[in-house]
């Protein structure tokens, strides 16, 4: 049986408007490690504050990672974080909307504000738009704004938390809240694609980028061998998206970022994607990932989420030195080593300014990490990653002449000790089934993953090393097994 629970700021006596809800704390649910062995909940999540980083957002992430079945999704919370994303979903919506507010409203009001509890509205002309936004974008509560200049549109829509919520339609708010739990949580569906041109996103003058030009060159002319046409294009092609049935992404991503703006309207679009967004929202939060491993039992370096006041906590369970990492860094940057309590407090205290958590972990070395390529579920192509000569990570960021890389090198995916391969497998398996990058430790006391990444690189010269061009051919192969899985018919 399910356990209901609602994420409050703080709860205070109106804890017990909600019963016989249980309304927990969202810093509890945050930080306190026995929420991480519950099974069966169903979250609500009504905080003040959605904006990426913030306690809210992490409430989210963290019920995923967890297994619990939340509203607002993490999904739902970056769409709607940016107008960019959603508003080219609510197109479909605007006839809906022109429709019920014509025959509401008089030709002298330009201006209307919705008010949506679970997808609920108060004015009856309103009630199927107010569905049909829920359906998009399901929150538990949300207000939409309306505005008519030649024709009525959706112009923003945004979530709202309980302290927002005006004192004579709490009530409302609660009855709809329990209505809503005595139902099933439905999963959105996709839409589906029917034409067979790939884009590949990448920015030509991106540092480190995920793929170099040859590598770049490779992928079109795989894809050409099997059969597609295949274009690079940039940010500034994001209005061509429609023209296409399927992405690449071959730039760094990251949810604040139109990489994550690409993949959103792609899938929304029902292209085939690689990396989906999804898989984004997963892999670039180090906290999500290190919650979701420990919740699996996948082995990992002891791992210790910390909120401002905590850091004791992190000394106490890990000792030093420790790895202290920002939740979204990438290329090693964002990851610091501290030797005392000095040094800790020094790089959390600003780190904390920007996010309302931060992941500790015990140091764990050796010489190099192996990073395991993982397309659709298997292995594609392994890689013995260095460290930088003198330096405890494989990139050196700020050394003296200038960032340094350690060696690289490419091993046939059969000479790769089975334990790292099929903890590889696994851990990628808990993201998704897309192309992943796993970075794990062989260490004498077993095999252990560090992190794992939607858009691994693949350099000509590195990780193709072993496979040659057929390593493009089986990427491109599996865009190919998609987009012919979504054209086939199906039996009835």
């Amino acid at each position: 049986m399910s356990e209901h629970i609602v994420l409050l700021d703080t709860p205070g006596p109106v804890a017990q408007r909600f019963a016989p809800l249980h309304a927990v704390p969202v810093r509890s649910y945050l930080t306190d490690p026995a929420w991480s062995e519950r099974r069966g909940v169903r979250v609500v999540n009504l905080c003040r504050d959605m904006q990426y980083h913030s306690a809210g957002y992490y409430a989210s992430l963290l019920a995923e990672a967890r297994g619990h079945r939340v509203l607002p999704s993490v999904r739902t919370i970056q769409d709607l974080s940016r107008k960019t994303l959603y508003l080219a979903d609510v197109e479909a919506l605007d006839a809906r909307t022109q429709k019920a507010l014509t025959a509401r409203v008089g030709e002298g009001a330009d201006t209307q504000d919705v008010f949506l509890v679970f997808g609920e509205s108060e004015t009856p002309e309103l009630k199927g738009l107010g569905r049909a936004v829920f359906d998009a974008f399901p929150a538990p509560l949300l207000r939409v704004e309306l505005r008519r200049k030649e024709e009525w549109r959706i112009t923003a829509i945004r979530t709202a938390g309980w302290s927002r919520v005006p004192p004579e339609l709490e009530d409302r708010v609660l009855a709809a809240l329990h209505r809503h739990l005595r139902r099933p949580w439905r999963r959105p569906r996709t839409r589906v694609a029917g034409r067979w041109e790939l884009a590949v996103l990448h920015d030509p003058d991106e540092a480190l980028a995920p793929s170099d030009r040859r590598a770049l060159a490779a992928f079109l002319r795989a894809a050409r061998r099997e059969g597609l046409a295949a274009r690079l294009i940039t940010r500034k092609d994001f209005g061509r998206l429609a023209e296409f049935d399927a992405l690449f992404i071959r730039e760094t991503t990251n949810v604040n970022h139109h990489t994550y703006r690409f993949a959103r309207r792609a899938a929304a679009e029902g292209l085939v994607v690689m990396d989906d967004p999804d898989s984004i929202l997963r892999c670039t939060n180090k906290i999500y990932l290190a919650e979701l491993l420990a919740r699996e039992r996948v082995p990992t370096p002891r791992s210790v989420v910390v909120a401002r006041d905590e850091l004791q906590r992190a000394e106490d369970a890990l000792g030093y030195p420790m790895i202290l990492k920002v939740p979204d860094g990438a290329f090693s940057r964002g990851v610091f080593k501290v030797a005392d309590r000095q040094e800790l407090e020094a790089r959390a205290l600003p780190l904390f300014e920007h996010s309302e958590l931060l992941l500790a972990q015990a140091w764990t070395y050796t010489p190099y990490d192996w990073r395991i390529g993982i397309l659709a579920g298997e292995p594609l192509f392994a890689c013995r990653y260095f460290m930088s000569r003198g330096h405890w990570q494989i990139l050196h960021h700020g050394a003296p002449a200038g960032d340094r890389e350690g060696a690289v090198e490419t091993v046939p995916v059969d000479e790769v000790p089975r334990a790292v391969l099929e903890t590889a497998c696994r851990a990628a398996g808990l993201v998704g089934d897309g192309l992943y990058g796993v970075d794990l430790k062989d260490t004498a006391e077993g095999v252990k993953v560090i992190e794992i990444n939607d858009n691994p690189n693949i350099d000509a010269g590195v990780e193709d090393a072993v496979l040659g061009p057929e390593l493009y051919s089986r990427i491109v192969r599996e865009f190919v097994r998609r987009l012919e899985a979504r054209t086939r018919p199906t039996r009835g």
